[in-house]
């Protein structure tokens, strides 16, 4: 195997210098074979032999072999000490050049032996981003959405590149929402559901994408997946519980996206929002209450929220969780009801159905985030309310 590995390399050194594809196809058909037998051993060899700073000019011709130089250069690049020689013998402007082609093999090849090459390494993705990867990719996705294998690929170099704050500009300016939504739309494998939400959950953190992905209709999605998880007991189903409504959550943090999904106290979510408080799920007890307290970042929001009793709702949820409760969701609620008692108009009616009382309770709590969060809402609460601060006393 070793002596045909070595006259698979010289041969291929000849062939290239003379640019006859005819001679590399078998060339290349060995070192992969090499490849697969001893990987490590194998790009090592590859490597010594100086053959990888001739692939850049195999690469621009985009020959019948080009597949095979790319599939070459994926292989050697999953080991970490050669990434840098890939980077070295001038691999990458070639290879993100081929993501125009058309060629959906050379395509894959390709995406793989950039993702391996820039594989961990920040500053080689600021590099591909830098050279226009983001929006060629999306592009892919949308016109090889069909192709499983490119789909795949596409997913994971968004949930490399995506990691990059630096990023989501960038993506912001695609269509990855709508791209990303209708793929996940049409998921029914559990497997496939969370490499899109690892995608999803780093670009969300970009106020523009938010919104983007509200008006692509995610929300509608996660709350699918939400009803599908609590009909099920397997513990993929709590995950998807947790990362569905976790996303959701994250959604709520842009003004603009949250404005959206309350929609006047009409939009889905904060409909459903009103079910997930008194649920038997801590997982939505605490999304719910999440919702709440940014849903209430809005003053027309808490007024409307507050006159719709979601106040007795999270009082409730306290009760339940007043004694040995969960710590999180204590702090959450308590989040929730101070935000909602930021309108002055607000805090008589707060007080008078016994707000103040049912905070209280959890004075004796040895949390020290219940504790500043119970003081805020209480503070919150008396602000401009001389008689309820006279009653409480010196806080």
């Amino acid at each position: 195997m070793a002596d045909d590995l070595c006259n698979a390399l010289e041969k291929l050194k000849l062939a290239s210098a003379e640019s006859a594809p005819d001679g590399l196809e078998g060339c290349l058909d060995c070192l992969l074979n090499a490849l697969a037998n001893n990987n490590s051993e194998a790009s090592v060899r590859i490597q010594e032999s100086g053959i990888l700073p001739l692939f850049p000019a195999l690469l621009t011709q985009q020959m019948s072999c080009t597949p095979k130089v790319a599939n070459v250069i994926a292989e050697v690049a999953k080991n970490e000490s050669l990434r840098g020689v890939c980077v070295m013998s001038g691999l990458v402007s070639p290879l993100v050049q081929l993501l125009s082609c058309k060629d959906q093999e050379v395509l894959l090849q390709t995406g793989r032996a950039l993702g391996n090459i820039c594989y961990d390494s920040h500053s080689l993705q600021a590099q591909l981003i830098n050279m226009g990867v983001i929006p060629t990719l999306v592009k892919l996705l949308g016109v090889h959405s069909h192709n499983t294998a490119l789909t795949d690929m596409c997913l994971i170099a968004f949930g490399n590149l995506a990691e990059l704050e630096s990023s989501r500009e960038q993506f912001a300016c695609t269509t990855i929402a709508e791209e990303l939504v209708g793929l996940f739309r049409k998921q029914e494998e559990h497997e496939k559901k969370e490499v899109i939400f690892e995608v999803l959950a780093p670009l969300a953190e970009n106020d523009v994408i938010k919104l983007q992905l509200v008006e692509a209709g995610l929300v509608e999605c996660l709350l699918d997946v939400v009803d599908e998880a609590l009909a099920g007991d397997r513990e993929e189903d709590l995950a998807q519980l947790k990362t569905a409504s976790d996303l959701m959550v994250l959604l709520l943090l842009g003004d603009e996206s949250m404005q959206k999904l309350f929609a006047g106290g009409q939009g889905s979510m904060f409909q459903r929002v009103l079910s997930w408080v008194p649920s038997n799920s801590h997982q939505l007890q605490l999304a719910g209450a999440l919702a709440i307290a940014n849903f209430a970042r809005n003053d027309g929001n808490c007024i409307h929220m507050v006159d719709s009793g979601i106040v007795q709702k999270l009082l409730d949820l306290l009760e339940r969780h007043a004694e040995e409760g969960n710590v999180t969701v204590q702090h959450a609620a308590l989040s929730a009801l101070r935000n909602l008692a930021i309108p002055v108009v607000n805090k008589w009616n707060m007080l008078s159905v016994g707000v103040a009382d049912g905070v209280l309770k959890f004075l004796s709590s040895e949390m020290p985030p219940v504790q500043f969060k119970l003081l805020g809402t209480l503070r919150m609460l008396i602000d401009t309310q001389a008689e309820a601060a006279e009653q409480l006393g010196p806080m």
